[in-house]
C-alpha cells in the first residue's frame, strides 16, 4: 500500500512538472514581467497570413517583444533570422506612428 501511495505521489509530481512544457508559448528569460512590447501587426510577420485564419496564432516572447505567428510552422523560419523579422515589426510600428 505504501508503494502505491509513493508511486501516485511521484506520478502527480511528474505531471505537475510537465505542465509548463505543454504550453503554446516560448519565453526568453531576459525579459521581466510587464515589460513585453505587444505585437502590433494583424498578420504573421513570416508568412504574411492574417492571424487567426489558420487557427489560433502561435504566440511567444523574443527579446522583450511579443511575437505572433500564424502557426507554429513559421517558428522555424523565424528562428533562422529573428533580426530580420523584428526589423519588419519595428518598421511597421514606425510607419503606424506617422
Amino acid at each position: 500500500m505504501k508503494t502505491m501511495k509513493r508511486f501516485s505521489a511521484a506520478l502527480a509530481l511528474a505531471g505537475a512538472l510537465a505542465l509548463p512544457l505543454g504550453s503554446n508559448a516560448e519565453t526568453n528569460t531576459d525579459t521581466k514581467a510587464g515589460t513585453v512590447k505587444p505585437y502590433p501587426l494583424e498578420r504573421c510577420v513570416v508568412s504574411g497570413e492574417k492571424l487567426g485564419e489558420m487557427g489560433k496564432p502561435y504566440v511567444f516572447t523574443h527579446e522583450g517583444r511579443e511575437i505572433k505567428l500564424c502557426c507554429k510552422s513559421c517558428l522555424k523560419e523565424f528562428k533562422k533570422d529573428p533580426a530580420k523579422y523584428v526589423k519588419k515589426i519595428e518598421e511597421a510600428e514606425a510607419k503606424a506612428k506617422k
